[in-house]
């Protein structure tokens, strides 16, 4: 399997995978203010991840269930698009779903533990470590408004950047989403391999992690760093309202398909719970109350997934050659 595939202009991949999901734009003062916000609001509550209740607190007698969620995107967007799909879950399962949205990727290995998750939401790389470290399993994954159930890394660049290729990214900032992403770290670790940079710690003039995918792209957008990364899917849902990153940024590569962020409970889970919540999502496209859920969240439909489904993940991590049972998925 190839590891990397060189890639055109923006407008030919989105005709073949981009996602329609439309959101707000971002920028700059917003999202200073926004993680302002956020910062007050966890000193406050003094805990390592949001919390929300999909249904009233009133509710005593129902058994708390609780998810966790990828800082995929701002903590804001994560709410809005999650929080209905939590609501409709609790009444099908009938157990009170709460929502835990962690502050980084890797935090959701080790809060899986601490914070007694029952089950998350995780992406492609982050569902391997996790199998890996703790034995959960998957159950279900959405399907993309264009029919597709993965998604693919990407390396960009802006069009005026002047960099086309590996040797003119040397001395250039690079912009990482997180060491537990596949699209936003394994991408570039392999393209680096690839084209013969050993250690890119010392090939770069700098290289931080963004935290987000919707930061990683803005922050190439706006010149924060020469080079990003970070996974179609949410390049397109931002590009859907932000005509500007079509236009001004432009693709250097891009990794194999993997599966979509997916629903994986831990792997104690009682299996009638389990059945009820996998029923649930894959059913949701067959149920009126469910479709206007799913239009919610940017899906079609839910469809069953397992362990299987990642065989490709494993094979790009063997391909780059990292260890799942030892790797260091802390940023430093």
């Amino acid at each position: 399997m190839d590891i990397l595939k060189s890639v055109g202009d923006p407008e030919r991949i989105q005709g073949a995978k981009g996602s329609r999901i439309q959101v707000k734009g971002w920028h700059t003062m917003a999202r200073f203010y926004q993680i302002l916000i956020s910062v007050c609001f966890c000193l406050a509550i003094i805990t390592p991840a949001y919390e929300i209740d999909a249904q009233t607190k009133s509710a005593k007698d129902q058994t708390v269930f609780t998810i966790g969620l990828i800082p995929e995107r701002n903590i804001f967007k994560q709410i809005e698009r999650y929080e209905p799909l939590a609501g409709y879950l609790s009444k099908k399962i009938g157990q009170n779903i709460t929502l835990k949205i962690l502050t980084r990727y890797g935090n959701i290995i080790d809060n899986f533990v601490s914070l007694n998750l029952d089950a998350a939401f995780f992406g492609s790389f982050t569902y391997a470590l996790a199998h890996s470290k703790l034995g959960v399993e998957p159950i279900a994954r959405p399907v993309n408004p264009d029919g597709s159930s993965t998604y693919y890394g990407l390396i960009f660049v802006r069009k005026d950047s002047g960099i086309k290729n590996i040797k003119d990214m040397q001395g250039k900032r690079f912009a990482f989403v997180d060491k537990a992403t596949t699209a936003g770290y394994l991408l570039p670790l392999a393209y680096f391999k690839t084209h013969g940079v050993e250690d890119y710690k010392t090939f770069f003039k700098e290289t931080y992690f963004a935290g987000t995918h919707q930061y990683a792209i803005y922050d190439v957008l706006n010149k924060k760093a020469e080079i990003g990364a970070a996974k179609n899917s949410m390049f397109y849902r931002l590009a859907a309202k932000d005509r500007r990153l079509l236009d001004e940024l432009v693709f250097l590569a891009r990794s194999p398909d993997v599966p979509e962020n997916g629903l994986a409970v831990r792997k104690d889970i009682d299996n009638a719970i389990k059945l009820k919540l996998k029923q649930a999502l894959i059913n949701m496209h067959a149920d009126p109350g469910g479709i206007d859920i799913l239009k919610k969240f940017g899906a079609k439909k839910f469809i069953e997934t397992s362990d299987d489904d990642y065989s490709g993940v494993y094979k790009f991590v063997r391909e780059i050659g990292l260890d799942l049972s030892t790797y260091d998925y802390m940023n430093k």
